[in-house]
């Protein structure tokens, strides 16, 4: 599925990540903070912070193996939204393609920018948020070349939620003869503040409020950093490709589920008091890899056959640490883990679509991926008792059996095979029907990769079938789908409150079914979406938690030149509103959540080279819950503390105003609004 932001761009979005609403089924939610990666909900999937989607930017991956905060944690921050012209998203694990893991789906940014010449934008409002970016495409230059650079700040709405952000993304497009190249450069930095979690009794009987903190000691500093170069050759029997990234990331987060809780006397310690949950995560990761690709073409009966051969290298560098904190101090006093990883993805696969009959296609083939691990257990010997050791020691050199080496090595390998093929049937009169099914593959967390492990992935098996509509009616390009869908994970990944991240679970059912709907013509723009999905443990049936059942989005914009003119140039303003609504979802111990539902909107008008807009983010000032748990906690709030689990959650944002001012110049703003640009 194929989604051009287009007019939609109008709906406000404050991030790129924002983009995935369009996507059906999408639902975001960040309550930790503007720099964390955001909560990804898709067909039953809590992909968590990525885990279950596979994220890439003009081909170069951003889910990162081996991250101390999950596997597969994937920040799109670091995109300029207003760079990103489409987004393709796969769903499900059927297109050969698509890699590690692509459990739900895949989706793919690609950043380009249509529009020529200079554009300066400045956002400000609410809570002391500034925006500046400023957007260059050269003229006579194709839309793949273009830089972009963003500042932004902001106090944040509440406490503790303040955050500093810097970017820039450049891409130079070049082309001769069958030949195009492009060369990408991107560079990001963020430092932010988290609020955390309250418990929702203490926020009823009015000792913490609604956007308040426990701790303002949590948040993250992270920076990315990455240059990517591909080439295309493109010819009438066939299209060869090839590209190579290098990226470094920096990563530190720190955050607080359970307050003082988990720091239980132990005989090899010396008497302490609780001394906080305050985690410390870091990670400092160097990652290279390289793909390529030939699609080789023919015709057979005047029908397009394709067959299409690639490979897949991917190479992650990762130094992580998981520290215990003393509250409100930076000083650690636990070590949770020290790991040297190296994680290698070598992949091969094969990609055919075959059209033996005018209103039949057959698209899918196979797919191998070699997942390797080299772990290095830098504190492989922790809490042990041991006669002679000494009190309050870490990374120990002695166990049971006498002396030994505080770390210890761990390696792993296999290959996963996945077939995968999809059916189509039609169009007959725009209706397609179509069918899929396929395997795919999840790699292992190192920190719970046993050594020599056989199978270092979680087996993922799919399948998915539905009706598509696609044809222009009335003036309108109409594109409505309806499907159902069923995956199983052999081996899960579940939030755990105690580590602050998603920790192993038995395996998982998915299913459900979606309708979506989008209508666009010159200057409407109106697209809507509905999903369910179930999702148990096979072991004892019970909802996976946190997975919300039902999901619904709308999006609508508008845009039109109005009937006035100022000095012959026309006026055009333009609107857009997104809702969405989520059903409650379902907690740990049989506990349900809160529904939400919000709407943001935005208008704009733009006379030749100025443009103003004013946006509202959560119109209506709803107060809800982002993120909704359910688990046991201590945050020294009252004088009796209870083991009971109670209700959590992270604090949406409230309504948010912003006024925002862009200047276009160069040869396309110049004939913006003028009579024959209205003319066309």
């Amino acid at each position: 599925m194929n989604i051009t932001v287009g007019q939609l761009s109008q709906v406000p979005r404050s991030s790129a990540g924002d983009l995935l609403r369009l996507a059906p089924g999408m639902f975001l939610a960040n309550g930790l903070g503007e720099g964390h990666a955001d909560q990804v909900f898709l067909r039953g999937f809590d992909a968590r912070s990525g885990q279950d989607l596979e994220f890439s930017v003009n081909g170069v991956p951003i889910n990162e193996p081996a991250h101390p905060h999950g596997q597969g944690y994937a920040d799109t921050h670091f995109l300029i939204p207003e760079l990103v012209e489409s987004l393709h998203v796969l769903e499900g694990p059927f297109d050969p393609r698509q890699g590690d893991f692509a459990v739900a789906g895949s989706a793919q940014y690609s950043l380009r920018l249509p529009a020529r010449g200079a554009h300066i934008q400045y956002r400000g409002g609410s809570y002391n948020t500034h925006r500046t970016v400023a957007l260059w495409g050269p003229e006579g230059e194709s839309a793949g070349t273009f830089g972009g650079v963003e500042l932004a700040t902001s106090d944040g709405y509440g406490q503790n939620r303040s955050y500093e952000r810097a970017t820039a993304n450049a891409q130079y497009e070049g082309r001769s003869g069958s030949l195009t190249w492009r060369v990408l450069a991107m560079s990001y930095g963020i430092r932010y503040r988290s609020a955390g979690v309250i418990r929702e009794d203490d926020h009823l009987a009015g000792r913490v409020g609604f956007y308040d903190t426990y701790d303002p000691t949590q948040g993250s500093e992270v920076s990315r950093h990455l240059v990517s170069a591909e080439v295309d050759s493109t010819r009438t029997a066939s299209v060869l490709r090839a590209q190579a990234w290098a990226s470094l990331r920096s990563f530190r987060l720190r955050e607080n589920f359970t307050g003082s809780l988990l720091d239980v006397q132990q005989p090899y310690q010396s008497l302490h008091a609780q001394r906080g949950d305050l985690i410390d995560q870091a990670a400092s990761t160097v990652d290279v890899g390289m793909r390529a690709s030939a699609r080789l073409r023919t015709t057979w009966h005047a029908r397009t056959q394709s067959l299409e051969l690639g490979a897949y290298a991917r190479h992650n560098t990762v130094d992580s640490t998981q520290q215990r904190l003393r509250a409100t101090t930076d000083v650690p006093y636990l070590t949770d883990y020290s790991l040297d990883n190296s994680v290698s993805n070598l992949a091969l696969y094969l990609d055919a679509e075959l059209r033996p009959l005018g209103w039949v296609v057959l698209r899918g083939g196979i797919r191998a991926d070699l997942f390797q691990y080299d772990v290095l257990d830098r504190c492989a010997v922790r809490g042990v008792t041991v006669r002679g050791a000494p009190l309050d020691a870490e990374c120990l050199s002695v166990d049971r059996s006498g002396y030994r080496s505080p770390s210890q090595r761990r390696t792993s390998g296999g290959i996963a095979w996945q077939p995968r093929g999809a059916l189509f049937l039609g169009p007959w009169k725009g209706v397609t029907v179509a069918m899929s099914a396929g395997l795919g593959a999840r790699s292992a967390d190192p920190v719970y990769l046993g050594n020599d492990q056989q199978l270092p992935f979680s087996p993922i098996t799919a399948l998915e079938g539905g009706v598509v509509f696609d044809r222009h009616l009335a003036g309108f390009a109409l594109n409505a789908r309806g499907l159902y869908y069923r995956t199983h994970v052999g081996q899960d990944l579940i939030f755990n409150e105690t580590e602050g991240r998603n920790t192993l679970a038995s395996g998982t059912t998915r299913q459900g079914a979606l309708v979506a709907a989008r209508a666009t013509n010159a200057w409407l723009d109106l697209s809507a979406h509905l999903t369910y999905a179930r999702a148990t443990f096979d072991d004892d049936g019970k909802l996976v938690p946190y997975v919300p059942e039902w999901v619904a989005r709308f999006d609508g914009a508008v845009h039109r030149s109005l009937p006035w003119r100022i000095r012959g140039r026309a006026i055009t303003a333009s609107a857009g509103v997104g809702a969405t609504w989520v059903a409650p979802r379902p907690l740990p111990f049989s506990e349900r959540g809160e529904s939400i539902f919000t709407v943001d909107a935005q208008v704009g008008a733009r006379w030749a080279y100025y443009e103003l807009g004013f946006i509202a983010q959560n119109l209506f000032d709803a107060q809800y819950a982002w993120g909704q748990y359910n688990f046991t906690s201590d945050f020294r709030s009252r004088d009796f503390p209870t083991l009971v689990p109670a209700r959590h959650f992270t604090a949406g944002p409230p309504r948010q105003l912003f006024v925002v001012f862009t200047l276009h110049l160069g040869a396309t703003a110049a004939r913006h609004g003028a009579p024959t640009e209205t003319a066309r």
